[in-house]
């Protein structure tokens, strides 16, 4: 049978995913402030697109509410921040929870315990769990004087350097040194790369180093905790040889292991607190009193706020959305001037999309307020009882209410806030999984069910610390039917520590108390 090429015609469907259909779903997955990035281009790149800055309509009192709402959500965050960094009357947190008090901060330091061979991963976890923002004084903030204050750890250590160093090679080094500096007041070096780099000797690096670690603020240029509350102790003219077993020993104040640690550093019980309670008032980030790296706050994509029926207002912040409009006098003054096909279609094209962003735009704006709305009547007893009300909740389950597909919730709620009465929080954070329920009741959500771990941690006495086991004991009473494995992963990841840490921790509380 001999092959030969034939023309054959075939009729079939086939979903294609046009220009503009990709742009639609690119601009619904854009937080507010990539969407006018992206808006601010596309207005200079088409003529035919012109920003709207008509005055829009609004209701004053409804702005005052707004504006209220979003304070009080500020405030509520901004309490969370006032924790001593060593105050050991406090639940166990991590580093990342308690040295950056603001939620989703990342800690600067987690590294840091790569640095200090003596103090291992877990150590270096739990000794910080207290650490605040190292200010190490009570005292409300100054905001004119901060804002008048422009001068940064940097400048002031290079200020430092010109006047202690006159050698024109250790200058060099020294602001080498300086430009590698952290926020925090630590430096993250490796001397012989380092010494490789620069061409110098290594001796000639530590010796700079030394001079850096006696500028002001004390404990600045430390390449661990350790050193650093040495450094400051050291100016104090309060370092001896016990305090020093103390630093090299960090790990087991971590672990609140006080009998070890006192048999470790050769004193008493008492001797041990008094030196327990002198580093509790040293700083363990120094250069943070210079200010910090500028945070881009959190901007609201909707609002929440309560009727006066009991009911739910949901509000698109439009004071973040861009707004555009179509020129079509200058798209009619254009075309007559144009003299060939080119031009033509190059006015025609600018029009199409213009077109297509405006109704884009419109689309988005519409898709985020029927998902948020949504959400919020699914969650209404969340926002009125509280996080242990909240109620599992997935994609599909909105997705089917508002009759739209899977994935488009899914770019909704990616990059978006909502601002309601009990804070801002990314939309996602309302979608939990389901954690069934011991009797016949409803499912509960995970996030309300480490709420409930969490109040029957903070509840416990000295005398009574709650196992795991006990946890799921308490749960199943409240008719909540969880694993023993789950309430430790649930615990591990709320960074609070075992019963038995969590027993020396309440011990060492005692004591200091007692010596105070």
């Amino acid at each position: 049978m001999a092959l030969s090429p034939r023309l054959e015609m075939r009729q079939g469907q086939q979903l294609v995913l046009t220009p503009q259909l990709q742009q639609a779903i690119k601009l619904l997955q854009l937080s507010n402030m990539e969407l006018n990035q992206f808006v601010e281009e596309e207005l200079e790149r088409n003529p035919l697109l012109e920003r709207d800055d008509r005055p829009e309509p609004a209701d004053l009192a409804s702005e005052r509410e707004a504006a209220d709402l979003l304070t009080a959500a500020k405030t509520s965050l901004d309490e969370a921040s006032s924790e001593s960094w060593l105050d050991l009357s406090q639940p166990h947190g991590d580093a990342a929870t308690v040295l950056d008090t603001a939620p989703e901060n990342v800690d600067p330091d987690a590294s840091r315990a790569e640095m200090d061979p003596s103090l291992g991963a877990a150590g270096w976890t739990g000794l910080q769990q207290h650490m605040g923002n190292g200010s190490g004084g009570d005292e409300e903030a100054n905001l004119e004087a901060y804002a008048s204050n422009d001068i940064s750890l940097k400048d002031h250590l290079v200020e430092q350097l010109s006047v202690a160093v006159t050698d024109s090679a250790e200058r060099l080094i020294g602001n080498y040194l300086i430009d590698m500096v952290e926020e925090a007041g630590y430096l993250s070096i490796d001397i012989p790369v380092l010494a490789d780099k620069l061409g110098c000797s290594e001796a000639l690096i530590e010796q700079v180093l030394g001079v850096l670690q006696t500028f002001d603020p004390p404990g600045v240029c430390a390449r661990g905790l350790a050193e650093c509350l040495a450094l400051q102790l050291k100016d104090r003219n309060r370092y001896d040889p016990q305090i020093a077993l103390l630093l090299e020993n960090l790990q087991l104040l971590a672990e609140h292991n006080l009998p070890r640690l006192k048999k470790a550093v050769g004193v008493d019980m008492d001797e041990l607190t008094e030196m327990i309670a002198e580093i509790r008032q040293l700083s363990p980030k120094p250069g943070l009193q210079f200010g910090t790296v500028e945070m881009q706050p959190v901007i609201p994509d909707v609002s929440v706020r309560s009727a006066s029926d009991q009911s739910w207002i949901v509000e698109l912040n439009s004071d973040t959305l861009p707004r555009v409009l179509v020129n079509r006098s200058y798209y009619t003054r254009v075309t007559k001037s144009a003299h060939n096909g080119k031009d033509k279609e190059y006015i025609v094209d600018c029009l199409q999309t213009a077109n297509w962003l405006v109704k884009s735009l419109d689309q988005r704006a519409r898709t985020i307020l029927r998902v948020a709305e949504e959400i919020v009547r699914q969650q209404d007893a969340f926002l009125t009882l509280g996080v242990r009300h909240l109620r599992p909740l997935n994609l599909r389950t909105v997705a089917d209410a508002i009759k739209m597909h899977e994935s488009t919730v899914s770019r909704v709620t990616s990059n978006k806030y909502m601002a309601t009465p009990r804070g801002i929080f990314e939309l996602k954070f309302f979608f939990t999984s389901s954690i069934a329920s011991a009797g016949e009741g409803e499912a509960h959500s995970s996030e309300s069910v480490r709420h409930r771990i969490k109040e029957l941690i903070d509840a416990e006495s000295a005398s009574a610390v709650l196992s795991d086991d006990t946890i799921v004991e308490r749960l199943a009473s409240q008719g909540i039917e969880i694993a023993r494995r789950t309430v430790a992963k649930y615990r591990e990841a709320m960074r609070i520590p075992s019963s038995v840490q969590r027993r020396r921790e309440k011990m060492m509380t005692s004591r200091v108390a007692r010596s105070a």
